[in-house]
């Protein structure tokens, strides 16, 4: 169950130089007209422990794959390419939206001056004005089917004009407040800007820890929308990466003032912008992360493992990361009555260790 998110953003925002930095690829920025995909193991610590207790002869971690989607403009529905590269967005779980928050005398900005408030208005009325084509589209069918009587077709049509009434005021579509009935009406509309959004403010490397002027007004500008920011300075942390030495790296990192590249910290906040668990599984042959959906019970879970293992499921037999980790073995954890059987009811935590009995 492989997360995709698609990194956005203007030109000359950073953007593909923080993809450069989580896929390790080696994309010009200048050169990035095309989208570019990578594929990226997502940091777990928890993972990591397993395979001290378990000493297996192949660690997978679950993944994320990233889509460095080249910069939009303005107008880009309306300009050669423009919808391509919108139509790459549609393809996505969810939006990494990179904004500059750096000076530079060296890459001037394409709007004439650093304003990251401005620049998130921008894209967002660009996936607007995409969604509210999709929109127009919808509402012409309806319109067809209330003219021959259709009831629910009328209903339908009062929820379609308040969704339009709410977009052609500059809002986006993950911010309106729609019941679980009335959503059935616009799932099959995919809209660009209902899709979850994790806001990158790119800062310079010495605002790396604390943010500056730029990063501080976009996220004054977010206060009442649900959304996930975080700050990184990501020409600084690509010049780490590339160097050879683990040690050396951590002393860079150390030395702007973090403990860990923020890029993990992306990584994550990425995967847990759609609400997705993981749990493991631990041999000798193998410790493995795995992506569930919240609320997947074990036969689901175990599912993503193999489909005969949900078709045949039993049982699943249930350890905790935190009693691992504290108890230090499977048999202490047995011991120490923490060892669970649980049937098809049971609902997989994060963190949860399995081991799913089945007969096929």
């Amino acid at each position: 169950m492989a997360l995709n998110c698609g990194i956005i953003g203007l030109s000359g925002t950073g953007k593909t130089t923080l993809f450069n930095c989580i896929s390790k690829s080696r994309i010009d920025e200048s050169a990035a007209k095309t989208p570019h995909l990578g594929q990226i193991d997502v940091p777990d610590y928890r993972l990591d422990f397993l395979a001290s207790v378990a000493n297996p002869a192949k660690i997978v971690y679950t993944t994320v794959e990233i889509v460095d989607i080249p910069g939009l403009v303005k107008g880009a529905g309306q300009v050669k390419g423009g919808n391509k590269f919108l139509a790459e967005i549609r393809q996505t779980d969810a939006i990494i939206h990179v904004l500059r928050c750096f000076d530079s005398d060296i890459v001037p900005h394409i709007e004439g001056s650093v304003d990251p408030v401005r620049d998130k208005e921008i894209i967002d009325l660009e996936l607007i004005a995409k969604d509210l084509e999709t929109l127009e589209k919808k509402m012409q069918k309806a319109e067809k089917l209330v003219k021959v009587g259709d009831k629910e077709a009328k209903h339908e049509l009062s929820i379609l004009n308040m969704i339009k009434d709410h977009l052609e005021s500059g809002e986006p579509a993950r911010t309106i407040e729609i019941n679980d009935t009335n959503r059935k009406y616009i799932d099959d509309c995919f809209f660009l800007s209902i899709k979850p959004v994790l806001y990158i403010c790119n800062v310079d490397e010495k605002s790396a820890v604390k943010g500056n002027s730029y990063s501080k007004k976009f996220e004054e500008s977010l206060k009442g929308e649900k959304a996930h920011t975080l700050v990184i300075a990501a020409q600084a942390e690509a010049e780490i990466a590339e160097l050879d030495n683990p040690q050396d790296r951590k002393e860079f990192l150390s030395d702007i003032g973090i403990s860990e590249p923020g890029v993990n910290k992306l990584i994550r906040a990425a995967y847990d912008l759609l609400n997705l668990k993981t749990f493991f599984t631990m041999g000798t042959k193998e410790a493995r992360a795995w992506t569930i959906k919240e609320g997947m019970t074990a036969p689901q879970a175990a599912g993503v493992i193999h489909s005969d293992l949900e078709r045949g499921f039993i049982r699943a037999e249930v350890m905790k990361y935190n009693d691992l980790k504290k108890l230090g073995s499977e048999q202490a954890v047995k011991n120490a009555g923490k060892y669970y059987i649980e049937g098809k009811n049971y609902v997989v935590q994060d963190g949860d260790i399995l081991n799913i009995r089945f007969n096929v």
